[in-house]
């Protein structure tokens, strides 16, 4: 019966998304704010049609998580179209890196101070909560590969380096907790689950990303093979990568996202700044002729796998989103939630952010709104469940579980309804300021407008 359900849920929403989808982007509201709003509704405080344990059920919701965050880093990579050595990357590495290790002291010294945790729980607390989420952000990130502008690119490369970067902090919660060997005075913790793992994972996927794309991109041109089935080959790549990652004791994670961006990587290499270009070429040109002429191979490769990816992103979306819905409940719920959730989401996230922008070329709008676009979504529930599985006790599972799902459970409904208004407002400062303005125009909206960017040639974040 469950299983019929979800049939009928599913055919439901999807159908309704398709029919409507239209008019729902013209609210101010996303489609996980429906999407939650449709699992609440069929959850045992609704309806009763679905009810999930998350204690119970924590080795399956950790699978199924893992699967969206991994489609979704991929996904995240390829959009990105930005040689690895230019400067705009130092916006998102420190949010990812320096601003997510703030994020986890200052949750972890409210948990401590605030919740009364125990100092291995409270960090874990800050691992769990600190990434953004790469999959409900989407509304805030980088659109499509020609899209450079600085907040998007920040937001976007922010959301897909963290969920790998929070993992050693996961890592030091739980070996605080006594579940997993830190080693004496911390050796093996620093040693294999930051620096190993996380140069490692990065190493591979960008590896297996450059090399597989260089492989197709080959055969297309010279052999007029290995096209049409770039679905195959998207999955093939992002299990490739997670795989190997995992198997060398990596952080699959990075693997997936560095993966994602060799294959774009490959791409620029191949077209460099005739994108456009190719892009269109490709957009009208017959399907198999483009896929293997010379100048529109890569491009064909990269724009096919996105497409692919993004429709399997919003289903992912669909599935996880419902069932956290189901998942919300007032039964375990703390009343620290009424203080923590506002600290968090207006104190912690915009003072992290702040500390890993500061000496940044970025401006005062773009500032503001990474400081509020700290999305909490998919990538803390995949962490909530690894560290249940992995034998916290019952009670602290419950405490975690409940501060988890009432965190994203705002997190879509305070930032879904602010997108809309505010990336408008955003843009229109991009298409209408003079140049010096309070906002940076990225150069595709400066081409498109007749003027030129702000800081033309420097590449600064």
């Amino acid at each position: 019966m469950p299983f019929t359900i979800w049939y009928l849920v599913a055919g439901l929403l999807f159908v309704g998304m398709a029919l409507g989808g239209s008019v729902l982007k013209r609210l101010p509201l996303t489609t996980s704010l429906l999407y939650l709003a449709v699992g609440f509704a069929v959850g045992p405080h609704g309806l009763g049609l679905l009810d999930i344990h998350p204690l119970t059920e924590s080795a399956f919701l950790e699978r199924l998580t893992e699967v969206a965050v991994i489609v979704s880093l991929f996904t995240a990579g390829l959009k990105l179209r930005v040689d690895w050595r230019d400067r705009r990357w130092w916006l998102p590495v420190r949010l990812a890196f320096g601003s997510m290790a703030a994020t986890v002291g200052l949750i972890a010294v409210a948990g401590v101070y605030g919740l009364g945790l125990s100092l291995g729980a409270a960090v874990l607390l800050g691992a769990i909560l600190a990434p953004t989420d790469p999959v409900l952000a989407s509304d805030v990130q980088v659109a499509e590969p020609r899209d450079q502008d600085r907040l998007r690119f920040a937001l976007t490369g922010e959301a897909g380096l963290n969920d790998g970067t929070a993992f050693p902090f996961v890592m030091l919660g739980l070996g605080l907790l006594g579940v997993h060997e830190l080693g004496a005075f911390g050796w093996r913790w620093v040693a294999v689950d930051v620096v190993w793992a996380v140069v490692v994972g990065i190493g591979v996927g960008a590896l297996l990303g450059s090399a597989v794309g260089r492989l197709v991109v080959y055969l297309r041109r010279e052999r007029d093979s290995a096209h049409g089935l770039e679905d195959f080959l998207a999955l093939g790549l992002i299990a490739l990568a997670y795989g190997a990652a995992l198997t060398l004791h990596a952080y699959g994670f990075l693997a997936v996202f560095a993966a994602g961006l060799a294959l774009r990587r490959v791409e620029h290499q191949q077209t460099g700044e005739d994108f456009d270009e190719m892009a269109r070429r490709v957009a009208v040109g017959d399907d198999e002729e483009v896929a293997t002429h010379p100048e529109t191979a890569s491009t064909h490769m990269t724009q096919a796998v996105l497409g692919f990816n993004e429709q399997l992103e919003r289903i992912g979306e669909v599935v996880i989103v419902v069932l956290v819905g189901t998942l919300l409940s007032t039964r375990d719920l703390p009343l620290a939630v009424l203080w923590f959730v506002p600290l968090l989401l207006l104190v912690i996230r915009p003072v992290a952010a702040m500390l890993g922008l500061v000496r940044t070329r970025s401006f005062p709008t773009q500032r503001r709104l990474i400081a509020w676009f700290g999305i909490r979504g998919i990538g803390s529930i995949y962490y909530l469940m690894f560290a249940i599985q992995h034998g916290i006790e019952e009670d602290l599972a419950r405490q975690l579980t409940a501060l988890t799902l009432t965190v994203v459970a705002v997190s879509v409904v305070v930032h879904g309804i602010s997108v809309t208004p505010l990336m408008g407002h955003y843009q229109g400062k991009l298409d209408s300021g003079p140049p010096g303005s309070a906002v940076a125009a990225s150069p595709e909206t400066a081409a498109r407008s007749g003027r030129s960017s702000p800081m033309p040639g420097t590449g600064e974040p």
